[in-house]
Formats: C-alpha cells, structure tokens, sequence
C-alpha cells in the first residue's frame, strides 16, 4: 500500500502531469476530451466479449494520442461484468446501455483498474446488486481520497461533468496486493489479476482466457507511439510488471488498454522496449555522475518519439522518475 508521503507524491506528479497535458492540448489547439461529449462505442471481439472505447479513439490513438477512458463486457450464461465504470453518469449511463443492449442478463460484477476517477465515478450508479471489486490500495486510496480527486479533476477536466456528484461507493470484493481472482460467469471464468506495481500501485488486469483478451487499464495507456507514464516513479517494478504481462500472454492475445482502440501481443513491446532504452540510459548517467539535468539533455531517445505528449512526459516525468529509481540501487 502507497505511504502517506507517497500518495502525497502521487498526487503531486499525477497534477504535474495532468498540467502537461493540458498545456500539450492547448499548444496542439485541440482541448483534452470531454466527458459531456464523449460518445462509446462497443467492438466485439469474441462471442460474449466485448470494448467499449470512445468512437474517436481510432483516430485519436493513430495521431499519437490518447482517447477518453476504455472499458469492456463480458458476458456469460450466468450474467455480465463490467471493467470500469467511467467519469461520471452520463458515460456510466453509456455502458449501462451498452450492457442492456449487448447482455440481456444481470450485472454481476463491475471492476475498477484502478483509483483514477474515470475509471472508478461511475460506480456509484451502478445497481445495487452488482459487486464491486477493487485493489486493495485503491480501496484505501478512494475512501481516504475522494474529496481532493474530485477537486483535483473538476480543476483539470471542468466544472460541470458530474464530478460534483459523485460519492464513495464501497467496494464489496477487495483484491489483496499481489492476489488474483477468478470469477464464474457461467460458461466464462474470468481472471482479476495484480501482476504487481503497474502505474498506481493499485492496478488490476483483466483476463478472459477464451477469447485471449486482457483490460490493462492505465499501464497501457494505448498503441504505439503512446508510452507508459511514470507517475509515482518505481521505473523497474512497472518494467518487470510489464514483462511479467507479457511473458503471461499468447502470442495471439489482444489488449485492451486504458485510452484506446485494442492492440496486440507484439503492439506491447512498444512499452517494454521503451522502458528498457530508459533504464540502460539513465542507469549510464548515474554510473557515470552525471545530474539529473545532464541525464535528461543526454537521454532523449527521438526513436520512442510520435507520441503527442513526447516533449513533456519523457524529460519531465519518466526520465526524472528513473534518475530517482535508479539512484536508489
């Protein structure tokens, strides 16, 4: 579980870069998306299995950004589960008709990938009888949280989205750090899986082994060029977490990540090998004494470059989030 001092530190980079990208935005002359816009659509991708993405998020992902928050439901003989449950009603409303027109069945469960507003709002419109699950640390972090979240977001994403209404829904399954679940649909069981610190600390992976899709949430955030975000640092346990995924998955498995439009197997190593050139960089700059201002002017690695918020969140966030690591070894 996060630390006071880290939440705090979470908190603070989480601002920091939620800053960047609205300044990103803004230079870009494009605004960062809005929940009172945002429109879901749903892609089949087995019997039963189901994204759920905004409708602009192919064309968002392929000019190197990152879409409105995705989802997805599954649907077994038994009832549906829900991953994540989105910003506010009016996209909550959205997967509730998503669910109704895609499941006809009762909801059984609903899951939140982590404790980021837009993908766990919502859970306080959802029926009654659906279960929430969620990490342990996101539990904690949502009860303790809550408040300071919502200013937090109705600062960055705006006044008037529905984030003023929302309330602590208490999770009713709690998933301890490393656990792992399984959930029976039916004729679908379905994994709820900590493969360790991702993002948040509370992150949790989604995996329908019959269709071989899996929900990453926010530690893949979308295709190539998007790249990881280092918010609460911790460069080598979100590389081995996102190796150990990897190595987890077929070779024909697909992802649906956190911003976007589904990806495969192989799209992954995008993520890997840019964490990789990160920690073999920065690892030379600190072997060698160099500050963290000379680490980030020699670190600049134009290869992983593409991604919409390349100029701010690889010098200003990961590269600064690895020295620190780094330096700890």
């Amino acid at each position: 579980m996060q630390t006071p001092h880290n939440r705090q530190g979470f908190k603070r980079m989480l601002a920091t870069a939620v800053t960047g990208l609205l300044l990103s935005a803004a230079q870009a002359g494009e605004p960062i998306w809005d929940a009172n816009k945002v429109e879901l659509v749903s892609q089949k991708m087995a019997d039963g299995v189901y994204a759920l993405y905004d409708k602009k998020a192919a064309e968002v992902n392929a000019k190197g950004g990152a879409a409105a928050t995705s989802g997805g439901l599954i649907v077994g003989a038994r009832g549906a589960l829900l991953i994540d449950t989105m910003l506010n009603q009016r996209l909550h409303q959205q997967v509730l008709q998503w669910h109704k027109k895609l499941a006809g069945k009762p909801l059984l469960y609903a899951i939140n990938t982590s404790a980021h507003g837009d993908h766990s709002f919502g859970n306080m419109y959802l029926p009654p009888q659906t279960l929430v699950l969620q990490h342990a640390n996101t539990q904690a972090y949502i009860h303790q949280h809550l408040e300071q979240d919502k200013a937090f977001m109705m600062q960055h994403f705006g006044k008037g989205r529905g984030i003023e209404a929302i309330k602590v829904r208490a999770a009713d399954i709690i998933v301890p750090s490393g656990g792992k679940l399984e959930l029976d649909l039916g004729d679908k069981k379905v994994q709820v899986i900590d493969f360790g610190f991702a993002q948040t600390g509370g992150d949790l992976w989604v995996w329908e082994p019959a269709s071989k899709v899996l929900w990453s949430g926010n530690p893949v955030i979308a295709g190539k060029p998007a790249l990881p975000w280092l918010l609460d640092g911790h460069l080598l346990e979100t590389l081995e977490t996102l190796e150990k995924v990897y190595a987890f998955l077929p070779a024909d498995a697909r992802i649906v990540p956190g911003h976007g439009v589904p990806i495969t197997r192989d799209d992954m190593r995008w993520h890997i090998d840019y964490l990789q050139a990160i920690r073999d960089q920065v690892q030379a700059a600190v072997n060698e004494g160099l500050t963290l201002e000379q680490t980030v002017a020699r670190v600049t690695l134009p290869e992983f470059g593409g991604y919409a918020l390349f100029g701010w969140v690889h010098p200003s966030l990961n590269v600064p989030a690895a020295y620190k690591d780094l330096q700890k070894k």
